[in-house]
């Protein structure tokens, strides 16, 4: 081969080792890094501080649609229970008038001198027919007869002087009330004891 043949040939260049190569990457990102620093630095503040502005603001709003959301699945999932526990409410408020009409024949049955058996059998089995309706649907009886008054569940009709009893108790019951589950579905309508006047208070007043 001819010498100035070979002289004329490119030399190549001769291949970095692992620490040349290293160094040379680290000079890249070094000055990548540095450019977009200056191009963020090029940024105005004021727009920088009105995206920050911006974006706490979108994430408040995020937060409180979520909070939102939230109480009205709670709010949905408690409306379904209710209407579950309580969507018989205004069928049994119409039943009750039928029980109160049968517990007032058999209380007139009971008081006459006739013999009214029959009656009284039939009117006691159509009764507890609806009690056991009631039964199904959780309806139940509040407590009220020798009971405290409880104006959560009673409704005082009138007082009367009582000496076999503590004041303040129900001694009579004109109506009885009913539960729906843990909800009042009608207050029992009572008489309720007092205490009895002093005998020289009584004659005072006479």
């Amino acid at each position: 081969m001819d010498v100035s043949e070979e002289k004329s040939q490119p030399q190549q260049a001769a291949p970095l080792t692992g620490t040349e190569a290293e160094t040379s990457t680290n000079g890249q990102s070094e000055a990548s890094c540095a450019g977009l620093e200056e191009e963020v630095s090029l940024v105005p503040a004021a727009q920088l501080q009105a995206c920050r502005e911006e974006l706490a603001t979108q994430k408040d709003q995020y937060l409180r649609a979520r909070a939102d959301l939230e109480n009205y699945r709670r709010r949905v999932q408690r409306e379904k229970e209710d209407l579950q526990r309580y969507g018989n409410e205004q069928l049994l408020r119409e039943i009750l008038p039928v029980v109160d009409n049968l517990e007032r024949a058999l209380a007139h049955a009971r008081t006459q001198d006739i013999p009214v058996e029959g009656l009284i059998t039939g009117v006691e089995m159509t009764l507890e027919q609806f009690q056991r309706v009631l039964d199904k649907f959780q309806v139940r009886p509040v407590a009220a007869l020798q009971q405290p008054f409880d104006s959560a569940c009673h409704e005082a009709m009138g007082q009367v002087e009582r000496e076999d009893c503590p004041p303040n108790t129900v001694v009579e019951e004109m109506q009885r009330g009913y539960m729906l589950n843990d909800r009042l579905l009608r207050p029992a309508l009572v008489l309720v004891s007092k205490a009895a006047a002093p005998a020289g208070a009584a004659a005072a007043d006479a």
